[in-house]
């Protein structure tokens, strides 16, 4: 786990240098970490947890959204700057630079670009659903 001072202290220097996602879109995204680290813990059994791949981190953040936010989570998002899988790539590759988390060589933010349709994710599961006569 990251400390909690630490993190903040680092997002308060990242927005002031790159203004498109808010704070809170940053400290919404180490919940999504500490989320995705107990997913992969509780599927490959295993104590210690091991890195985190975009996909697992994608899934834990939809579901977390989901969970969290329901029929406001796509307004949020965008209210903090973010529009895509792609957004949330660059708020991860943003920590990464800060210091804040780490990566493997494997890690990269086009691993992040074919991630999920927001509107699929966050709209269709609380549209009425269609009546067939």
């Amino acid at each position: 786990m990251i400390p909690i001072l630490g993190f903040q202290e680092a997002v308060e220097k990242i927005v002031t240098h790159d203004q498109r996602y808010r704070a809170d879109a940053y400290l919404f995204l180490r919940e999504v970490m500490d989320l995705a680290v107990k997913r992969q813990k509780k599927q490959r059994k295993e104590l210690r947890p091991m890195h985190v791949s975009a996909t697992e981190l994608l899934e834990a953040f939809r579901l977390l959204t989901l969970k969290e936010f329901g029929p406001m989570a796509l307004t949020l998002l965008q209210y903090w700057g973010i529009k895509n899988s792609n957004d949330i790539g660059q708020i991860v590759f943003n920590l990464i630079e800060a210091g804040v988390v780490g990566k493997t060589e494997d890690d990269t933010l086009t691993a992040f670009s074919d991630g999920f349709d927001f509107q699929q994710a966050f709209v269709h599961p609380f549209q009425p659903a269609t009546l067939i006569s």
